[in-house]
C-alpha cells in the first residue's frame, strides 16, 4: 500500500490503551462496500464524521424531542438530545476504556429514524403502515444509513462499518432469540431484509460501546425532560422532591444554597442528576465486566446479558423518574392536544401521497414522484414512509399547509 499504508499502520489515533474487550478498530468486520483505510482516522473515527456530515444529522434540529421546535428557543431537538447523549456516552467509554468514537458515532445516529413530532408521528406512521411491514425508528434508522443517504459515488447510505451497523440496529439488545423469532414481535421488515444479505448476528448482545450509548440515552432524556417539563410549566421543583435519587439532590441543592433561584436550582439538581447515574453505571458496569472477565469482544456478545446498566436502587429510580414523566410530561394535557394534532397531520400527509391524490416533491436526490408511481402497493407505502419519516417538524407542517386548506394547531 506504499506510503500510504505504512502511515495508517503507525498512526494510533489515540486509542491503543483500549481494553481487551473493547470493539478494535483493527479487528473491525469491515464494510459492505470495501474502502481504502484512511492515512488519519480509524475506521470508527469515519463513521462518526459520516454520521455528523450527514443530511440525516441536520434535520434532527427541527424534530421534535417533546416539545414542538416553534414553543420556544430552548427546549430540547433531536440534535442537542443526540449531543447530549453523545457527551455522556463517551464519558462512560473512557473510563471503560472502551472505543469512544463508536460510542460517540452511535449515540450521534441513534435518532436518524425518528418521524417528525416525537413518538407521536412514529405511533402514527407504524399504524398506517400496518400489512406494509409497519414502521420502527431503529429500522428506519439502518434505512438511512444503508440505503437513504445519497452522499457517495459509489454506493448508497453511508457505508458505515459492521460494529456501527449493529449497534444501531441493536443497542437496546438482541432482536431475536435462540429459536430464529422475534423478542418483541415480528422483526421489522428493513431489519429482516438487510440482515439476509449482512449478518448482523441479531441473536446476540452488542458490544460496550453500544451498551454505553443505549444507557447515555437514558440518563440524558431523564434529565433533560424533567428540565423541560419545568421549564414548560407543567410541574414545579416542590413535585420532585418524592422522587428518589431527585428529590435526595433537590434537597442537598435547597440545603446548601438556601434561597437560590428556580432557575439556578434546576440547572444544579439536573447536572448532579446525570453525575450521579453517571458514577452508578459506572460502578455497576465495572463489577459485572469483573464477574464476566471477558477477554474478547466476542466473549462480550456472548455474554448473554447487558453488562452496562444501573445498579438495584438506581435502576428503580430510574423507572419512577419514568413513569413521574410518563404522567407530568407526555401526557400531559396541553402534551397531548398537539399530539393529537401532529398525528393527524402525519396521517393526512401520509393518505394524501398514498392515494396519489398528492405528489412527493422530487427532493433530497430522490425522484419520489416518479418512484411511486411504479411501484407495488407495500412498496409504494414505505416509499411514502421514507419520505414522511425524513421530514422535520417545520417541514411536515409546511407540506400540510401546502396540501390541505387547514393545518391544526400545534401551539
Amino acid at each position: 500500500m506504499g506510503a500510504r499504508g505504512s502511515l495508517f499502520d503507525e498512526i494510533s489515533f489515540g486509542r491503543e490503551g483500549l481494553a481487551a474487550y473493547a470493539c478494535h478498530w483493527r479487528a473491525s468486520r469491515g464494510r459492505l462496500f470495501a474502502e481504502a483505510p484512511s492515512p488519519t482516522r480509524s475506521p470508527f473515527q469515519r463513521d462518526r464524521d459520516r454520521i455528523v456530515h450527514s443530511t440525516a444529522f441536520r434535520r434532527l434540529k427541527y424534530k421534535t424531542q417533546v416539545f414542538v421546535f416553534h414553543e420556544g428557543d430552548h427546549y430540547r431537538t433531536r440534535l442537542t438530545h443526540s449531543i447530549e447523549v453523545a457527551q455522556i456516552a463517551r464519558a462512560l467509554a473512557r473510563a471503560l476504556r472502551v472505543d469512544e468514537d463508536l460510542a460517540e458515532a452511535l449515540a450521534l445516529g441513534h435518532d436518524f429514524g425518528h418521524t417528525p413530532f416525537g413518538h407521536t408521528g412514529e405511533e402514527a406512521l407504524d399504524e398506517l403502515m400496518t400489512g406494509h411491514g409497519g414502521f420502527d425508528h431503529n429500522a428506519q434508522s439502518l434505512r438511512i444509513v444503508t440505503k437513504l443517504e445519497r452522499r457517495y459515488a459509489e454506493f448508497d447510505g453511508l457505508n458505515l462499518s459492521w460494529e456501527t451497523l449493529d449497534g444501531l440496529v441493536k443497542h437496546n439488545g438482541p432482536l431475536i432469540g435462540p429459536d430464529g423469532s422475534g423478542r418483541a414481535g415480528p422483526l421489522p421488515l428493513p431489519i429482516a431484509e438487510f440482515n439476509e444479505f449482512y449478518d448482523l448476528d441479531l441473536a446476540r448482545h452488542s458490544g460496550l460501546e453500544a451498551q454505553c450509548a443505549a444507557i447515555a440515552d437514558d440518563i440524558a432524556y431523564n434529565a433533560h425532560d424533567l428540565d423541560d417539563g419545568l421549564r414548560a410549566g407543567l410541574f414545579d421543583l416542590d413535585a420532585l422532591a418524592a422522587l428518589p435519587v431527585v428529590g435526595d439532590i433537590l434537597a442537598e441543592v435547597r440545603h446548601r444554597y438556601p434561597g437560590l433561584d428556580p432557575q439556578r436550582t434546576t440547572n444544579e439538581v439536573v447536572r448532579r442528576q446525570i453525575t450521579r447515574m453517571v458514577e452508578d453505571v459506572l460502578v455497576r458496569s465495572f463489577a459485572e465486566i469483573a464477574a464476566l472477565d471477558p477477554g474478547s469482544e466476542e466473549d462480550v456478545r456472548g455474554a448473554g446479558r447487558t453488562l452496562i446498566g444501573f445498579g438495584p436502587e438506581m435502576a428503580a429510580a430510574d423507572r419512577a423518574i419514568k413513569a413521574f414523566l410518563h404522567v407530568h410530561v407526555y401526557r400531559a394535557p396541553s402534551v397531548m392536544r398537539i399530539r393529537a394534532n401532529a398525528r393527524a397531520i402525519v396521517r393526512d400527509l401520509f393518505e394524501a401521497y398514498f392515494s396519489g391524490r398528492a405528489q412527493m416533491p422530487n427532493e433530497w436526490g430522490i425522484d419520489w414522484r416518479e418512484a411511486a408511481g411504479r411501484l407495488a402497493e407495500q412498496k409504494r407505502a414505505r416509499l411514502v414512509a421514507d419520505f414522511l419519516a425524513g421530514m422535520t417538524d417545520r417541514y411536515a407542517l409546511v407540506e400540510h399547509q401546502r396540501l390541505f386548506d387547514v393545518t391544526p394547531d400545534l401551539r
